[in-house]
């Protein structure tokens, strides 16, 4: 048993899609989960309808998602014939699903229409490529995750129901192996709470849900299929020279993906280490490729690895009446941190003020400066970089910090994290 996935990038046009039918089409004959995310720029696209929607541009929203309607249309009849009608009649399912909200004014949170307008683009491409697949004798069955992967309603980054999703998750591979077919496809990043309500597990939620099908299968390994070589030590449109990690541990990504590192989202990690099961990062446009292999073993010699976070915001928190920052104000504000679902990347204490960097979401940002106001005296520095190296060496560090106001600088053995205008 394996477990693929494949990003927007790989499912982006016509010709990718065909790629994709090719990479299957060479494991058709073992134990195969297909996981696949909205084809190319999809999720943004419906984020823009979420919008508008939500700010009571009603029509610009029905039209944006007209667009969206006819470019999913055009894929399909550029890759079907025989399996049409029976695609065709399924997208319009899914239109009609969104189109029904739509005609609707918003008296919920928006987190709430974002999943369920957003989870639509998994839906429309996993409908595509699985009837295209069959059309190329390439037998599957196609799920709808939702029916699966029960999560909690915490919108846009829910919590997955593990106890209920394996059972339902072990259940759906039997009946698809009594069938007499060996490959599923089904979506990742999308789920459902149990009063079917679509839900969304963050952003590259989608090797999350792969990781989760890996475990509760037990398979003997997971691949990502990118558009790159593979795992990088740095992005490599902000470092031309990023050069490829062929081995990598469980440990190490994780900590990558902790200070802000895109290629492998945060939660995919653990359900793989708790069995033990490899991971792939491989290019699906170029098979021969190396790729990078994550797992158990210990690593060592790693070059340094570069994570830069742009719009950071630095917050600046000072006592009113010049008491320490003890056990009781750090649990207060921990407490707000929890209370608005946001994660801070650095925080320096001080003996009466602390300093904490943020990601700048402005709603987010709005939010932590008014309860954090009713306790403290704050202050707000915008427009930030924080930058983070592992592995690092003094000569390097001062290199990458050349010209540049550090505004706050933390080091470990292993690691540095510098906050710079």
């Amino acid at each position: 048993m394996k477990v693929f996935k494949f990003g927007g990038a790989s499912v982006n046009n016509v010709d990718r899609i065909k790629n994709l039918a090719s990479i299957v089409q060479q494991y058709r004959q073992e134990p195969l989960v297909v996981i696949i995310s909205a084809m190319g720029k999809t999720t943004n696209a419906l984020e823009k309808v979420v919008e508008a929607f939500y700010t009571g541009k009603q029509e610009e929203a029905l039209q944006l998602f007209e667009v969206i309607k006819n470019q999913h249309l055009t894929t399909a009849k550029y890759l079907l014939v025989k399996q049409y009608n029976s695609c065709a009649a399924k997208l319009h399912d899914f239109f009609t699903e969104v189109e029904w909200l739509l005609h609707d004014k918003p008296v919920r949170e928006f987190d709430y229409y974002y999943d369920q307008v957003v989870c639509i683009g998994e839906l429309l491409s996993t409908a595509i490529i699985s009837h295209f697949l069959n059309e190329e004798n390439i037998l599957n069955e196609w799920l709808d995750v939702r029916d699966i992967l029960r999560t909690d309603d915490n919108f846009r980054d829910a919590g997955v129901d593990i106890e209920f999703t394996e059972k339902k998750i072990v259940d759906s591979w039997q009946l698809t192996v009594d069938a007499g077919m060996n490959i599923i496809v089904t979506q990742g990043f999308i789920g459902s709470t149990d009063e079917n309500e679509s839900t969304t597990l963050g952003r590259e939620g989608s090797d999350y849900t792969a990781a989760l099908f890996a475990n509760m299968l037990n398979a003997e390994s997971l691949t990502i299929w990118k558009d790159v070589e593979g795992v990088m030590n740095a992005d490599p449109k902000q470092f031309p020279e990023a050069q490829l990690i062929q081995e990598l541990n469980f440990n190490e990504v994780i900590e990558m993906a902790f200070y802000g590192a895109q290629v492998i989202h945060p939660k995919t990690i653990k359900p793989l280490q708790n069995k033990g099961i490899p991971m792939y990062v491989k290019c699906f446009l170029d098979l021969s490729l190396p790729g990078t292999i994550i797992h158990k073993k210990n690593i060592k010699g790693l070059p340094p690895i570069f994570v830069i976070k742009e719009k950071q915001i630095l917050v600046h928190l000072k006592s009113r009446d010049f008491s320490f920052m003890g056990e009781e104000p750090m649990q207060q504000l921990y407490a707000i941190f929890a209370q608005i679902r946001v994660r801070p990347n650095l925080i320096q204490t001080g003996a009466i003020g602390v300093q904490i960097c943020m990601d700048d979401k402005q709603d987010k940002t709005d939010q932590f400066a008014a309860q954090s106001g009713l306790l403290f005296d704050v202050q707000v520095e915008k427009n930030l970089q924080l930058l983070t190296i592992r592995h690092y060496e003094e000569a390097l560090l001062s290199k990458m910090l050349e010209g540049k106001e550090v505004v706050l600088l933390q080091k470990t053995k292993e690691t540095v994290q510098a906050l710079f205008r």
